[in-house]
């Protein structure tokens, strides 16, 4: 598959690129500056630079998938939580749908995005705007997949997880985030499904194919 990259840079996006190309697919690494490139191309991918606040036709163009790993950061102010986690993302979904055919759609979301409330509070403004560009997803007519890990970390990943539409908090590794993601790509009990995942014992083909 030809899969595009949004947030390639960012620590998740760089795995999903490097996994990519180590699965056999064509990663198009989306990036914002020029300098950034290089970096792309040292990790397997085909630069494409684009910005999610700006015209992405040309981004999405050809691809067989899009995957949103974009995320604006924990220190940000609310106005770029909006306009990269919701607004860049439902920019993408919008881009993605006027291909005129029904594309694969990987999200990366996070636990508790449909109930803010229920998560700490300086994440409560990131998850609602991730809750609404995940809404938006939904009512789209793309074939996608919301994918939302517990707390991330730099450990090495075991591709062992557990899934649900919802599961008790814990911790994930990146690595095995973006290995989920991936696989989702081609697992068909995976699309239209928005499930959480935390570190587990179920291998992740395994785990997808459980989903309910």
């Amino acid at each position: 598959m030809k899969v595009l990259v949004a947030g390639a840079n960012g620590h998740t996006g760089r795995l999903l690129v490097q996994n990519l190309d180590a699965a056999g697919h064509e990663a198009y690494a989306m990036v914002r500056k020029e300098e950034q490139k290089e970096d792309m191309e040292g990790l397997g991918g085909i630069p494409v630079l684009a910005d999610l606040e700006s015209d992405l036709g040309h981004a999405v163009k050809g691809m067989d998938a899009v995957i949103f790993a974009a995320g604006s950061g924990s220190s940000t102010p609310p106005e770029k939580t909006k306009d990269v986690d919701r607004d860049g993302a439902i920019n993408l979904i919008k881009e993605t749908e006027k291909l005129g055919r029904a594309p694969k759609f990987i999200m990366l979301s996070a636990m508790k995005a449909d109930n803010p409330e229920e998560g700490p509070d300086k994440l409560k403004y990131y998850l609602e705007m991730k809750g609404e560009a995940d809404e938006y997803l939904r009512n789209s007519e793309l074939d996608y997949t919301i994918v939302r890990p517990g707390a991330l970390t730099h450990e090495e990943g075991t591709s062992k997880i557990k899934v649900g539409k919802s599961v008790d908090r814990g911790s994930i590794s990146r690595s095995d985030v973006a290995k989920t993601m991936i696989a989702a790509l081609e697992e068909p009990n995976a699309y239209r499904k928005t499930f959480e995942m935390v570190e587990g014992d179920t291998q992740i083909e395994d785990a997808l194919k459980s989903l309910e």
